[in-house]
């Protein structure tokens, strides 16, 4: 999780590069097709597979939309690259509750897609909004 001085720099180089696209997510777990579509069509414009983006961008939009509720609001998914041309994926929502990583269930068929994030992103974490406005929850993929 987001926790050394090079994941801040990440950070904030992602911040000030900006965020470059932007796709607002309905409350329906059918729409992740739609976020994987999404991410390719992003992905390929940047010349990037998309392999590893589709994967980590659909983990974190179901995890937000399994934690959120309607009044929370939709989730947001926004793209954008970071100073090192890294592929930066961060997911916002409307709740407060902050995510973390599960120990492998071998019976459950939920809590792993954040083990999947953190083993295929250079760093991730999470961003409380002011207010209690909710969370963003980000990873930094680097380029193959």
């Amino acid at each position: 999780m987001f926790d050394t001085q090079s994941e801040e720099m990440v950070m904030e180089q992602a911040a000030a590069t900006g965020v470059g696209e932007e796709m607002v997510v309905k409350q329906d777990f059918e729409v992740v097709g739609e976020v994987r579509r999404f991410v390719r069509l992003v992905s390929g414009q940047w010349g990037m597979d998309d392999f590893v983006p589709c994967l980590v961008a659909s983990e974190l939009v179901t995890n937000a939309l399994r934690h959120a509720s309607e009044e929370d609001g939709d989730v947001t998914l926004r793209l954008g690259r970071t100073e090192d041309d890294a592929l930066w994926i961060e997911v916002q929502d409307g709740t407060c509750e902050l995510p973390h990583v599960h120990e492998p269930d071998m019976v459950s068929e939920v809590g792993r897609g954040l083990l999947i994030v953190e083993q295929l992103s250079r760093c991730w974490g999470v961003r409380p909004l002011a207010n209690s406005a909710g969370k963003i929850v980000f990873a930094v993929l680097d380029r193959p």
